[in-house]
Formats: structure tokens, C-alpha cells, sequence
């Protein structure tokens, strides 16, 4: 899927992997959260590579918006609903900032704890 954008100076076509790709960097850059993962991982958690960081990551478009699912795999002795809460905020603000396209919703899945 591509999203198109009409500007005075022609068009602008945006892919689902780009976004997919700037929202897996900013869910890796909060604090407590140490990787992605698939969205169907199992019973054992996989912690993906980092070129396949976007396969963490699923957008599709609603009739409210777009929204973002994010598969995640925090540190232990994190404060989980904290951690989620701030990579909710801190992805949908830059993705809206990066590609000034609304997010209605963005959804936070924590797939596992990991041992550092």
C-alpha cells in the first residue's frame, strides 16, 4: 500500500515500509524497550534483526484514520504499562511530525520480557 500526498509542487508517495521502518525506530529508542517481534511469535519470542525491524510493525488504513500495531519486547523490571504508554505517544508524535499524516490509533503489543 502507498499513500499519495498532492503538494503545490507535485506528488509525494509514502509506503507502508517507510512508516513501518520510522516507527520501529522510535518504539527501539524508548526507554525499556529492547526489541520487536513478530506479530504471530508463538510460545518462543524471536527478537528480529535489525533490517527486519519493520516486520514488528503493521499499518493499515481505517475509516478513522491510520492505524499502527507494534509488537514489542521490553526489559525486565521495566514498568510495563509506563513503557507502552510512552512508545504510544512517542511514535504516533513522530510519525505525525515525519509524514504529517493523522494516526488515529497506535496500538502497543508487549510479546515478552527479556533478561538483561
Amino acid at each position: 500500500m502507498v499513500i499519495n500526498q498532492e503538494t503545490p509542487n507535485g506528488k509525494i508517495k509514502i509506503t507502508i515500509d517507510a512508516i513501518a521502518t520510522v516507527a520501529a525506530e522510535t518504539a527501539l529508542g524508548c526507554y525499556g524497550v529492547v526489541g520487536l517481534t513478530h506479530k504471530e511469535s508463538g510460545h518462543e519470542i524471536d527478537l528480529l534483526e535489525k533490517e527486519d525491524y519493520a516486520k514488528g510493525v503493521f499499518v493499515r488504513n481505517t475509516s478513522n484514520g491510520y492505524v499502527v500495531d507494534i509488537y514489542i519486547i521490553l526489559a525486565y523490571g521495566v514498568k510495563i504499562t509506563e513503557i507502552a504508554a510512552e512508545v504510544q505517544k512517542r511514535v504516533k508524535y513522530v510519525l505525525e511530525k515525519t509524514f504529517d499524516i493523522r494516526f488515529y490509533a497506535t496500538n502497543v503489543y508487549v510479546h515478552g520480557i527479556k533478561l538483561m
